[in-house]
């Protein structure tokens, strides 16, 4: 397992995409899933370039924020379902939330997060293939939600997020990227679409994702 060497293809393969798309090499960032792996692996990524890392498990990321807290400049996203329980470590330990769905949750998140940090960067999740068993706010339910986050003190609206079913047809991510682009015209904050993981990176891409989310294909099969 070569952490770097997995980096630099995964770099390639976006830059590739970008370039069969038309799109500048810089518009798309990669975040590092960095679920069930070692503080070690992620300060191998660190060491290796990657700043951004994403986490699925409040208490094991809480643990790797403590154990990496010497790295000034290496930011932290929360990217799994959120319990209600669990949001005051979300409010104190990340930079970024991606799976915010509902007003309950961003009014905890808000109330939570220190007045002396920067305001939490959050993504709304879009349950884009309206799955029963996941996570993520309704059509009908996006715009009250975005307008809810937008006016919250503590909060800064970036944009949506969402995790297509498996071979998922191009309309589905495009869809996602119509919705993106109808809110940024209200919201001009909003800049990122978190949309795309190993096995769909290239088809988020094509369809305007400014943010993939890769785990295996950095780090290997997941612990």
């Amino acid at each position: 397992m070569n952490i770097k060497d997995n980096l630099t293809q995964i770099q390639q393969q976006i830059a590739i995409a970008c370039q069969n798309t038309e799109r500048a090499p810089n518009a798309v960032q990669l975040l590092a899933v960095s679920k069930t792996k070692s503080a070690e692996m992620v300060m191998q990524a660190y060491q290796a370039g990657q700043r951004h890392f994403g986490e699925n498990y409040v208490q094991e990321a809480v643990d790797k924020v403590s154990q990496l807290s010497h790295l000034s400049d290496i930011c932290w996203h929360f990217i799994g379902p959120i319990q209600s329980n669990k949001t005051r470590l979300i409010a104190e330990n990340f930079a970024w939330v991606h799976s915010v769905d509902r007003i309950k949750i961003a009014t905890r998140l808000n109330d939570q997060r220190s007045a002396q940090d920067t305001p939490l960067n959050i993504c709304l999740q879009v349950n884009i293939s309206g799955e029963q068993a996941k996570s993520g706010a309704t059509l009908d339910e996006l715009n009250a939600l975005a307008a809810y986050v937008n006016n919250c003190q503590h909060l800064t609206l970036r944009g949506l997020m969402a995790i297509p079913q498996k071979q998922a047809p191009i309309s589905v991510f495009n869809h996602m990227h119509q919705l993106f682009t109808d809110l940024k015209k209200s919201y001009p904050t909003i800049d990122t679409l978190s949309m795309g993981m190993t096995n769909d990176m290239d088809a988020a891409i094509a369809a305007g994702s400014t943010m993939v989310r890769i785990g295996t294909a950095i780090f290997g099969s997941r612990d």
